[in-house]
């Protein structure tokens, strides 16, 4: 297979950069401008040339050529947990990423956010974006894809843009989702019995269910814990504490009707890392990285689906995604 490049920006601790990587792509650099998830970059893939920077006063004219711009602009501007500011929030940096597509003309751009960018609020907003991208060569796809869909143990919604040049647009299709869901059960129950708990079995029972979205907080605001008060509630129904993040499983000291609460390693593979990818920085900071990462499963399948669009291979869309498809417009 021959390798094609993509500029990652907003890379975060690597999740979207590790899915892409995984479908094919050499990442050409990762541009991040927090300090811990640069060293966790650079602690998992030292080949890397990682660049710590303001987006906003990044250049890709070095990178012209690339094959895809990737990332994942902050999500604060668009939050339905936030003030919904958009282009009025400083935050925002979709203009900052459409710049860096005119300066290194890659053949597709993708983009991904949170739900609330899906909603009629935003619709100017996205027009503006499709726009911008159509008087580039581009042409855009949004869809609105859960992450549970493609491996991932937890619902997390992601609105999505894929932008293509035109010639190769019509080969695009968002991947379909797979036919069975992940369960919090299957992907972390042997991290629960780890230490010998004699309640993991019923707490299995209670876990064989997909989560709900894990919340990583900002710098301003938010913890190591699993998000306000409504997903608190849908983790305890889960069998899990969600005020916060344990330093270890449960053990054969704690009761059988313990509730426990997720470890690092429990929370990064419900976002789809795998065991041997290290975060670095403080508990919080690290908290803050995998709860804020695009799951790599996700970004594999969108990927594998932009790189058979750049082949020349067209990947056809079932009706389920058509549908939702169809929802995300209207």
């Amino acid at each position: 297979m021959s390798s094609i490049s993509v500029l990652e920006i907003c890379a975060g601790a690597g999740g979207q950069a590790l899915g892409l990587e995984q479908a094919g792509f050499a990442t050409a650099a990762a541009v991040e401008i927090d300090a811990d998830a640069c060293n966790t970059l650079r602690l998992n893939r030292p080949g890397w040339t990682v660049v710590e920077a303001d987006l906003k006063e990044f250049s890709a004219h070095e990178y012209d050529g690339v094959d895809l711009l990737a990332g994942g602009v902050p999500c604060p501007p668009f939050s339905v947990a936030g003030k919904q500011l958009g282009a009025d929030d400083e935050r925002d940096l979709f203009p900052a990423a459409l710049r860096l597509a005119r300066e290194c003309k890659p053949k597709a751009v993708m983009l991904e956010n949170v739900r609330g960018l899906s909603s009629s609020r935003f619709v100017d907003y996205r027009r503006a974006i499709i726009q911008e991208l159509g008087d580039m060569g581009y042409e855009a796809h949004w869809e609105l894809l859960r992450s549970s869909d493609y491996g991932v143990p937890q619902l997390r919604p992601r609105f999505v843009l894929v932008a293509l040049k035109r010639e190769i647009s019509r080969e695009f299709n968002f991947p379909k989702p797979l036919e069975s869901q992940m369960t919090v059960a299957a992907a972390i129950g042997d991290l629960m019995a780890a230490e010998g708990w004699g309640g993991v079995e019923e707490w299995r029972k209670k876990a064989a269910a997909v989560a709900p979205t894990i919340v990583g907080g900002s710098k301003k605001h938010g913890g190591a814990d699993l998000g306000p008060t409504r997903a608190k509630r849908q983790w305890a129904e889960l069998g899990v504490d969600g005020k916060g993040i344990a330093n270890e499983p449960p053990n054969s000291s704690h009761a059988i009707d313990h509730l426990p609460r997720l470890t690092l390693r429990m929370a990064a593979r419900i976002q789809g890392f795998p065991d041997h990818w290290e975060f670095s920085g403080g508990k919080t900071s690290k908290y803050r990285q995998i709860g804020n990462a695009f799951p790599p499963p996700v970004a594999r399948s969108v990927g594998q689906a932009i790189a058979a669009a750049i082949r020349g291979e067209r990947v056809e869309k079932s009706e389920e995604a058509q549908m939702r498809l169809a929802l995300a417009a209207e």
